[in-house]
């Protein structure tokens, strides 16, 4: 798509580098079909190759106007286009640059403003999220359905591993899954260790930056983002083997550190191997497992009942690891059930189901209707946002896959280490 600079922004980082994507866009039309707006409201501005058009528009000095804000903000980053365009257009980065030249021209309201603000101050902190979520697991029994299957269950912590391996790798915490699913990163823990792996956290390290850098707050974003890297980098120089993220929309974000950071001269460096070192859980265990059989699992996992997965956008679509985990669980010998149209998005996509509600909730009841179509015994998936907002929609505990492996490893006699 031939694009052309207006002249007030050709010295624009955020405009050159939205050209060079533009540039790669052919208009043909595929992303429609997998976009998760567009199949809801049929409007080609809330599709991709619509919003490809809106960003070249302002690129090319055209003024944004609410309208223009509005059909962006309905963008999910669900990043499923990216798997379907034959182009190669990364088209998620094009829309956090679109987002970031059309709020400086078309600032919001007062009230959206300040409901931002108050998001950002909290959720992006475990430590002002975690008092939250005990006081609404308290009042749980005196809510609203609705509102109560969104708060998640209490989790008692069983042990975690004491052994100290030669192997070691470090994980991300995060902000709210401490405190709303606190037993992820714990069956982590068990399950490496018992491959021979220790799993460190680095104490001063926080949310990935996720949160801000997807509502358009990207200067706070970096600094979360130089957090976490001085709060990692004594344990890569002590030669920790790979960052882990058990929530895929983490794994994405600090995937893309290198990116995000590549103009900052102090970190830039840094950040590039802090990507490079990033790793979603399954991907470490694949490469643990390797040509490992498997045995002696299948009657404990097939006990377990039939498990339906749903595969988050940020680890199919973001990560580009489509069908890793359902292979995976398959080794460990779980039933897995079908899922009908498993690349699309349930609707949570971060803030997505605070800011844009009707959309998102859309979303869920599709995708809770198609988990739920086989009559599974559990669900599982791979991101906290999924997790939380699936468990909301479905009025049954969701978790995370990890934790159906801790129940099989944690059950059998020590495995061998690698």
């Amino acid at each position: 798509m031939q694009t052309t600079i207006a002249p007030a922004l050709i010295d624009d980082p955020r405009a050159v580098a939205a050209e060079a994507v533009l540039r790669k866009c052919v208009h043909c039309g595929f992303c429609l079909a997998t976009c998760p707006t567009y199949n809801l409201l049929g409007d080609e501005k809330d599709s991709p190759r619509g919003r490809i058009y809106l960003i070249k528009q302002v690129v090319e000095g055209h003024e944004p106007t609410d309208v223009t804000r509005t059909h962006l903000d309905r963008c999910l980053t669900c990043r499923n286009c990216e798997t379907t365009c034959p182009s190669g257009v990364e088209y998620g980065h094009l829309v956090d640059l679109g987002r970031s030249l059309v709020e400086e021209k078309v600032p919001r309201g007062f009230r959206e403003r300040w409901m931002r603000k108050g998001i950002l101050s909290v959720l992006p902190y475990a430590k002002r999220v975690g008092p939250l979520v005990k006081l609404g697991q308290l009042a749980r029994p005196l809510l609203p359905g609705s509102l109560a299957g969104s708060i998640p269950p209490r989790q008692q912590i069983p042990w975690a591993p004491r052994q100290v391996h030669e192997r070691k790798m470090l994980v991300l915490d995060g902000c709210v899954q401490p405190s709303m699913a606190p037993a992820t990163n714990a069956s982590a823990a068990r399950v490496l260790s018992a491959f021979g792996i220790t799993l460190n956290r680095a104490a001063s390290s926080g949310c990935c930056g996720a949160v801000h850098f997807h509502l358009n707050e990207q200067q706070a974003a970096h600094d979360f983002m130089r957090r976490n890297i001085d709060a990692w980098w004594p344990f890569i120089e002590a030669g920790c083997e790979a960052i882990i993220t058990t929530a895929s929309g983490c794994g994405v974000m600090v995937k893309d550190y290198g990116h995000v950071l590549a103009g900052d001269a102090e970190y830039a460096a840094k950040a590039r191997k802090v990507s490079e070192l990033s790793r979603d859980i399954v991907e470490v265990m694949i490469d643990v497992l390797s040509d490992q059989e498997l045995s002696g699992f299948d009657a404990a996992a097939k006990a377990m009942g039939k498990v339906a997965f749903h595969p988050p956008c940020t680890l199919q679509h973001g990560q580009k690891l489509p069908l890793v985990t359902e292979r995976l669980l398959n080794r460990f010998g779980f039933n897995l059930t079908t899922v009908a149209d498993a690349h699309t998005c349930c609707g949570s996509a971060g803030t997505y189901s605070i800011f844009q509600p009707e959309l998102s909730h859309q979303l869920r009841d599709n995708k809770v209707k198609a988990l739920l179509a086989n009559e599974p015994d559990i669900i599982a998936t791979a991101n906290i946002g999924c997790q939380l907002h699936i468990q909301g929609g479905s009025g049954r505990p969701v978790v995370h896959w990890i934790e159906l492996i801790d129940q099989l490893v944690s059950s059998q006699q020590p495995v061998t280490a690698i």
